[in-house]
Order: structure tokens, then sequence, then C-alpha cells
């Protein structure tokens, strides 16, 4: 812990000429997972040459390069650079619903930073109830809580948000989920096409949505340049869900993870063993959203 709090304590530009040595020992010397990573992208654009996904790759591993000093570097970081280098375009969106009491699903995926963004949300008067997948690994999760919690977000592990719903139903708050992750028990996912392949998702958002009857927004994450990101709030659907048809709010979430990866393909984490599971594998599929 204490070797990663020194390495935070390094200016930024330091760390991002780490990370220029980091992206090219993982692309070149260990070849981090690159079978996967480039598995993933030819059948996720078939319509592309070899060079372009060679191109979307080298520029894949610069940027999970840049992610991981970027989150190293948080703890560190002063409110005011936060603010600057976190930019909301609509920010009143989602601040004039907190203000008035109602609490929000946030659906970001893994796009550009999204490390960085329930920090910048808090310091914009949005508090954050940031729910995670644990690790294995003691010490890596007792760093991740401790990186995540900076600035005032409350890390929240999946298996404790329904004690967390209750614990802090009093206030109104942003309750942020990355939500393209493969999930643990694929015959209860919600599975749809997605980037051209029958694929899983966890479907407790949707069932969180309705059963709490709480709007979704999707958090559109864009790398501008080097530790600049712009996030752009995207409503999917908002109660009440009577006339709703159950799936709808992971399909809309889908449509718009496509959308934001294809208009930025190398920010998406392709190293991601996202297909590792499909739908014949198992005997029953099906979730229930309701």
């Amino acid at each position: 812990m204490i070797f990663f709090r020194l390495l935070s304590r390094l200016p930024i530009n330091i760390l991002y000429g780490i990370s220029d040595v980091l992206s090219f020992l993982l692309l070149h010397v260990v070849r981090y997972r690159r079978k996967v990573v480039l598995e993933n992208l030819r059948l996720s654009f078939p319509e592309k040459s070899p060079k372009d996904i060679q191109h979307i790759a080298k520029g894949f591993y610069r940027n999970m390069a840049d992610l991981i000093v970027e989150v190293i570097k948080l703890p560190s970081l002063t409110p005011d650079y936060i603010k600057t280098h976190i930019q909301f375009p609509n920010i009143e969106l989602l601040q004039d619903k907190i203000r008035g009491g109602q609490t929000i699903i946030g659906m970001s995926s893994h796009q550009g930073n999204w490390e960085w963004i329930p920090a910048a949300l808090v310091l914009n008067d949005m508090p954050v109830d940031s729910i995670y997948k644990p690790l294995t690994n003691p010490f890596f999760e007792e760093l991740v809580r401790h990186i995540r919690s900076s600035f005032g977000p409350v890390p929240t592990p999946m298996n404790l948000l329904p004690r967390q719903m209750v614990a802090r139903k009093h206030i109104p708050r942003i309750i942020g989920l990355v939500s393209d992750q493969v999930p643990d028990v694929p015959e209860q996912a919600y599975w749809t096409d997605f980037l051209h392949r029958d694929t899983p998702f966890y479907p407790g958002s949707e069932r969180l949505a309705r059963s709490r009857q709480l709007p979704v927004y999707f958090f559109d994450i864009v790398r501008v340049r080097r530790s600049y990101y712009n996030v752009t709030f995207r409503l999917i659907a908002e109660p009440p869900y009577t006339d709703l048809p159950l799936g709808a709010i992971m399909e809309r979430y889908r449509d718009l993870v496509e959308t934001s990866i294809c208009a930025n393909p190398s920010d998406w984490l392709w190293s991601h063993k996202r297909w590792k599971h499909w739908r014949g594998k198992y005997e029953k599929v099906g979730a229930k959203l309701t």
C-alpha cells in the first residue's frame, strides 16, 4: 500500500511517461491478452481491415496504460484538478434531480476512465454509491476500496447493495454501476445481441429500477485527451414503468454502449473476456426483470 501511495504522489507527467513505457511492454513484450484483444476486435468490427484492427489495438494498450496510472494518481489529485479535467456538459440534468430528492441509477461502461467519475460527481454535489464486484485478493480489494473512496464516493460490493439501499434510503444520490461486466451466473443473465454476438448482461440494474421506481441514465464517457474527459448523461428510462416492456432498459443501455464504443473504439476494455460464455452452453437461460 505504501508503494502505491508514494507512486500516487509523482507528478502526472512523470506517470504518463511510465504509461508510455508500460503500454509498449504490454503490447510488444508481455503481449498482455493480445489474442483476446485482437479476436474481440475482429469479431466486433467485421467490416474493418486488419490494419484498422491493429491501429485500434495499439490505441487500446496506450489508453489502458493511461487508465492504470490515472487510477493510481486519483487519491493525490486536488478537487480543482478533477473538476477541471472531468466535464459534464449537461450536469444540471442530474443536479436538479438530486437537489429535488431523487435517487438515480447511473449505468456506465468500461469506456475511457470510469474510475475518476464518482469522485467528480461528488465534487459537483452529487453523492455516489459506487457498486463494484469485489476482488478475491485481500490486498488489492483494500487498495481498490481506498482509491474508489477518494473524495467521498461510497464503494459498495454488489452483494451488499440491498442492505445499502435501506441504510442510505434517506440520501438522494447516484447509484453507479459499470454494467457491461460478465455476469457471475450466466443462466440468470439478460441475453441480447451486442457487437454482433449473443452476450449476457447483469439484469440487476433494470430489476432495481423497476422495484424502486428509479430513473436510469447512461453515463457516456469520452476521452478528450490525456486526463481530460467529457461525461454526458443520456436518459435510458424513467418511471412509471408499467407500459415499458421487460428488457427495454437493458436494450437501451446496450444500444448506448455500442454507440459509444463505435465512436471511440480504442477506449473500451477489449482485454476483458466479455464473451467467455455463450447461450447454448446452458440448459436454462433467462433473467427475471420484475
